[in-house]
């Protein structure tokens, strides 16, 4: 929100401006925060992040390109501006940019039906299967729930792309086709497939030949089998336990057009300088190039799906509140401080990252981190953009911390609850024994559980850390708790009866509101599979 008297000095600045007079303290706007350095280090310390690295463009030009601290805990080597980072839901940006082109050729158009590139396509609903567009593909409107589908390829799985494609039309809507925002990933997939289907080229080949080169983002690649020995990698961390420590790289070629893009920030730097643009680019002779259209960028920071704004947001982080909030084609959209910013973040396992644009400034800046802090990237964006736009200086670390505890705060008393409500004297209805056997789901597949040393062992049969001890948690609920401690996703684990003693059916949920959402074990409709393999 802005202030009476900022609304004041913006007048007074552009009376300045148009009788040609722009005192010192206006021209200091453009200027990165002196502290710059001193501040990167205090949100590595702060939010317990190895490795960080920044750029900032301006006008065309990269201000800053910068690494900090390392790309490992406990061992030397620096973050540099070309170390790789996985920037998971940036990519989707390149999906929509990618499918620009196509349109800018006439190839497709936004409204075209899937069906139409991709007849095997289908959801549940045969009408909204006929209706489904590529726009809708893009916009987080579908009817699906928040990450439905994800455990299709988180942790990473087994399942291939057309399998994953596949199986989406099993995913049950929770909600009416294009009534609400539910942010999605697979269906950004099937977008990468229309690609496929359309040009002859896989996702990953059209956009290394089509983004990558012309821009010179050389570093740039669509999956971590494309790493070599000694590359510039910065290795994600996680907590576990109460500890950072280093773990290894989520494969993404699965779901690669939603998520899988590794890149430094130099190669970013390019891309931002490209968007801010409106497409143009100039190649290794100094030749102006468009990668798209300005009309189809104008269509890509449109609004697309509104979505809602917390209208009572934490004090330390008031300023922030928007007065619109929506999702664009592969980009999110909000103004801050009476103009409009252009944004996305990423996250997987151990690496998260942000983007943020400035249009009317041309002003881009991205924070890639190593370590699951969205408050560190937050922090380091939120007092770039304000520097550079002669916004009040805030300490967005200390704001960030204050909501960060208060947060906490509420999970530990919610789960206290929980426990404090639980039937602790009370036993599962049947011998441990008999609730082993293999279960079955329509999209996922098979989940076992086996009677091991007296327990239950639970095991996802596509995902080789989904492994995990039942504890009894109350009646025939258990909690699944997961070997892999990094991953934050223990579940509650429910079984349903039969009046004749055999189950019916499982269902999960996890445990805490920590959990990431694509951890979306609530739409799983596990079954048992009988002794003929059939549920």
């Amino acid at each position: 929100m802005i202030v009476q008297n900022l609304r004041l000095r913006v007048v007074v600045l552009a009376l300045l401006l148009m009788l040609g007079s722009v005192p010192v303290s206006a021209r200091r706007q453009a200027a990165l925060p002196s502290d710059i350095d001193e501040y990167a280090a205090r949100v590595l310390k702060e939010f317990d992040v190895p490795g960080m690295a920044v750029a900032v463009v301006k006008d065309g030009k990269v201000i800053l390109a910068k690494g900090y601290g390392v790309r490992e805990i406990g061992k030397p080597e620096p973050v540099t501006p070309d170390t790789l980072f996985g920037i998971a839901s940036n990519s989707k940006a390149f999906t929509t940019a990618a499918l620009a082109m196509l349109v800018d050729e006439g190839k497709i158009a936004w409204d075209d039906p899937v069906i139409k590139h991709l007849p095997t396509f289908q959801l549940a609903d045969p009408y909204v299967t006929r209706e489904f567009t590529i726009r809708d593909l893009l916009t987080h409107r579908s009817g699906l729930g928040l990450g439905a589908g994800d455990l299709m390829w988180w942790p990473t799985t087994t399942f291939t792309r057309a399998e994953v494609l596949h199986n989406i039309r099993y995913l049950k809507p929770v909600t009416s086709f294009r009534s609400q925002y539910a942010y999605d990933n697979v269906l950004y997939l099937v977008a990468g497939e229309v690609i496929r289907a359309v040009t002859g080229k896989t996702w990953d080949e059209f956009v290394a030949e089509r983004i990558f080169r012309p821009l010179g983002m050389n570093r740039c690649n669509t999956s971590p089998t494309q790493f070599r020995k000694g590359d510039d990698i910065a290795r994600p961390h996680a907590p576990a336990d109460g500890k950072l420590r280093a773990i290894e790289y989520t494969n993404l070629d699965n779901v690669g057009p939603a998520a899988s893009i590794n890149a430094s920030v130099n190669d970013m730097a390019k891309w931002m300088i490209a968007q801010l643009d409106g497409g143009v680019y100039r190649d290794a002779s100094g030749a102006e190039k468009r990668l798209f259209s300005l009309r189809r960028q104008n269509e890509m920071w449109a609004q697309q799906t509104i979505l809602p704004i917390n209208p009572n947001p934490p004090t330390a982080l008031a300023a922030l509140k928007p007065n619109f909030y929506s999702y664009g084609l592969g980009w999110f959209l909000q103004d801050y401080r009476g103009r409009k910013v252009v944004s996305h973040t990423g996250g997987l396992a151990g690496l998260v990252s942000k983007v943020t644009l400035v249009p009317e400034l041309k002003l881009g800046v991205v924070v890639l981190t190593n370590q699951e802090s969205g408050a560190a990237f937050s922090a380091m964006s939120w007092r770039i953009v304000d520097a550079l736009i002669g916004a009040p200086s805030t300490d967005w670390i200390t704001a960030y911390k204050e909501v960060g505890a208060a947060q906490k705060r509420a999970i530990d008393e919610a789960l206290a609850k929980q426990g404090t409500a639980r039937a602790a004297d009370s036993k599962p209805a049947l011998p441990l024994a008999k609730y082993a056997g293999t279960y079955r789901d329509p999209w996922y597949g098979d989940v076992t559980l086996a009677f091991e040393n007296d327990k239950l062992v639970m095991r996802f049969s596509r995902t080789a850390q989904l492994v995990g001890d039942l504890e009894h948690w109350q009646y025939d609920s258990f909690i699944v708790r997961w070997r892999d401690r990094t991953l934050n996703a223990d579940a509650y684990v429910t079984f349903s009866l039969n009046h004749d003693g055999t189950i019916e059916r499982l269902r999960m949920e996890a445990v805490s509101p920590t959990t990431d959402f694509s951890f979306d074990f609530q739409d799983l409709n596990l079954v048992p599979v009988k002794a003929d393999g059939k549920p």
